[in-house]
């Protein structure tokens, strides 16, 4: 035999619903509880005012030694005297001190009176151009071909005849090319010696060299004797034994 249940003594008929109505209680006390406010009450006595009293400090009062002002200018009195204009003025001359034709030449001077000095000018020619070259001692009476020949063969000569390779070069394997240059000079003398050579010792060899040279009969350009400009190489060589 089944038993028979009531339906309306079911106890989980509406249980849904008394879910729902608990839940919203527990919302709406949960809210209340988070927006209750409390404020703290405290005794204030609004007719009695506190005020702590400041305290002012005094500035003590210094007189400073100021000195008194400048007195005022004195009033000047300007008297003014009127001066007749009675006296004479001399005027003062100023004399031109340009000077005129008249004044410039004192005494008349004559042509015949005026000496001309020639000046002679130092002219340089350099000895592949001169007309007529120096004449090396032992070269005269030859013709300017000739002559020319002749001043290059003479100082090659001088040249073998003087040469001496030096002592300290040899020590020390200094060889090379010395060019030196040197001037012949409208009286003939050799100057301006100048070289230019791998070391020192060589160049001074070589200089000493052409200081030897003789003194020579000047060269010419144009009939008057000039300055000659001259250049020659020394080979300074030795062979290893």
């Amino acid at each position: 035999m089944e038993t028979k249940k009531n339906p309306n003594l079911e106890v989980g008929r509406n249980s849904s619903i008394y879910f729902a109505i608990g839940l919203n209680l527990m919302l709406l006390f949960s809210w209340q509880v988070l927006e209750y406010k409390s404020y703290e009450q405290e005794e204030v006595e609004i007719g009695i005012v506190d005020m702590e009293s400041e305290f002012e400090e005094e500035i003590p009062i210094i007189n400073a030694n100021v000195p008194p002002p400048p007195p005022p200018p004195a009033v000047v009195s300007e008297s003014v005297q009127v001066v007749e204009d009675t006296e004479e003025i001399e005027e003062t001359v100023i004399e031109s001190t340009e000077i005129t034709q008249e004044t410039a030449i004192a005494e008349p001077v004559e042509v015949s009176d005026i000496i001309v000095e020639e000046v002679e000018e130092d002219v340089q020619v350099a000895f592949a151009v001169i007309e007529d070259v120096p004449v090396f001692p032992g070269c005269e009476g030859l013709s300017k071909r000739q002559t020319k020949e002749c001043f290059q063969k003479k100082m090659q000569e001088h040249v073998i005849k003087h040469f001496t390779y030096p002592e300290m070069a040899l020590d020390m394997g200094i060889q090379g090319r010395v060019s030196v240059v040197f001037f012949i000079d409208s009286k003939g003398n050799i100057t301006g010696i100048r070289s230019r050579g791998p070391d020192k010792i060589l160049e001074e060899e070589a200089e000493r060299i052409i200081g030897k040279l003789p003194k020579m009969k000047p060269g010419k350009q144009r009939g008057k004797p000039v300055k000659v400009a001259y250049a020659i190489p020394i080979f300074f060589k030795y062979q290893e034994g």
